[in-house]
């Protein structure tokens, strides 16, 4: 049993938004057409934000960029972003949505942010997703969206840890990138931890065989 991992396809992580991810747009229809295969599930995630989140430069009359303590980890400080209930919060209008079996929203807690999909930055609180997906009886998840070397690397490494056999399709994912390198670091170490690291191609040809 499989599942597709949509992470964060939001408007503000589009270009545009108030983090948007350069290029992350083209993700989209690469998305979209992984959507069309035999997956078991699709679930997507969101970025749920209080509007005085501890990530936010804001909150604290800080910069952007600069690093603080939060709650005993290290957090780097993030404009305002998909702040819970305002458009910039949604999933974009061109993702195709009717396959999306449900939406797991993180982030939640203002006092520590939660980059992966399965837990906060702490490993304090599940989001769920861990569960949902064992009830559901999934062993290989493929995870695609937003961004490569945050909330994509992260969701892969904690899926490794919980015993699914993980693969990142790296032409459906796009990273920040603060520092150039960033994306292929967060890949090279996805893949050195035991990651599957992929095409999208790779899968819609073994579909069309």
């Amino acid at each position: 049993m499989k599942a597709l991992i949509i992470v964060d396809m939001q408007n503000d992580f589009l270009p545009g938004g108030a983090l948007g991810v350069h290029q992350g747009d083209e993700v989209i229809p690469i998305i979209n057409k992984l959507q069309d295969l035999d997956f078991d599930v699709i679930i997507a995630t969101k970025d749920w934000h209080p509007h005085d989140h501890g990530s936010f430069a804001s909150t604290h009359g800080k910069k952007e960029g600069e690093h603080i303590n939060l709650a005993g980890i290290d957090q780097i400080l993030w404009p305002a972003h998909c702040v819970q209930e305002t458009s910039g919060a949604e999933l974009s209008s061109l993702l195709k949505k009717d396959k999306i079996e449900k939406v797991f929203h993180k982030g939640t807690d203002k006092m520590i942010d939660s980059y992966s999909t399965f837990f906060d930055n702490g490993h304090r609180k599940s989001t769920g997703l861990d569960t949902f997906l064992q009830k559901k009886n999934i062993k290989d998840i493929y995870i695609a969206g937003l961004a490569t070397d945050y909330c994509v690397k992260y969701s892969a490494l904690d899926a490794l840890k919980l015993g699914f056999n993980t693969f990142v399709i790296e032409d459906a994912c796009k990273g920040v990138n603060l520092q150039k390198e960033d994306s292929k670091k967060a890949l090279e170490e996805i893949r050195n931890a035991g990651a599957h690291i992929i095409k999208s191609k790779d899968l819609l040809m073994r579909s069309a065989e």
